[in-house]
């Protein structure tokens, strides 16, 4: 079943309020080339992320973002309209983040987000462990990134 939306806002969302199986749509963020330059440049410097000339002359044929940053404009997607505000406990990490696609400047990113599975905490009682299955997407709808994200949530119901 595909939500553009969940039932309760992010900032009253709890893990009650992924339900399995559920997926979700929503965002854009553009890709801009000089927010690429500026994070290639500080976090990784290899030359087809920071040099438009060596980088026409690569195996890409042109300027690609660094996986690091596309990774990082899906997560403001994820924060701003999938990751509770209000009950998040945090993460213990990701698996299977692969990068499938070059991002280009001038690209649209998307998020489409399955709730894989939920189950609640044995150990501690006031929270339950979201599974959800991240694939990030250009402008023409190709997956261009995914993941597999696991998030700490607090119950809204504890008993």
């Amino acid at each position: 079943m595909i939500r553009t939306k969940f039932s309760t806002p992010i900032d009253q969302r709890y893990f009650e309020d992924y339900v399995e199986g559920d997926v979700h749509e929503f965002g854009h963020i553009e890709v801009l080339e000089s927010e690429m330059l500026s994070f290639a440049e500080r976090f990784d410097p290899q030359p087809f992320h920071t040099d438009p000339k060596a980088a026409g002359k690569s195996i890409y044929g042109g300027l690609i973002a660094s996986g690091w940053h596309s990774a990082s404009l899906m997560m403001r997607l994820f924060v701003d309209h999938y990751l509770t505000h209000n009950a998040s406990l945090g993460s213990p990490g990701v698996d299977e983040l692969r990068w499938l696609k070059p991002v280009r400047p001038g690209n649209s990113i998307s998020l489409k987000v399955t709730v894989s599975k939920t189950n609640r905490s044995r150990s501690k009682p006031d929270r339950g462990i979201v599974h959800s299955y991240v694939e990030a997407l250009n402008q023409d709808g190709e997956v261009v990134m995914t993941m597999k994200a696991l998030n700490f949530i607090s119950l809204r119901n504890k008993d």
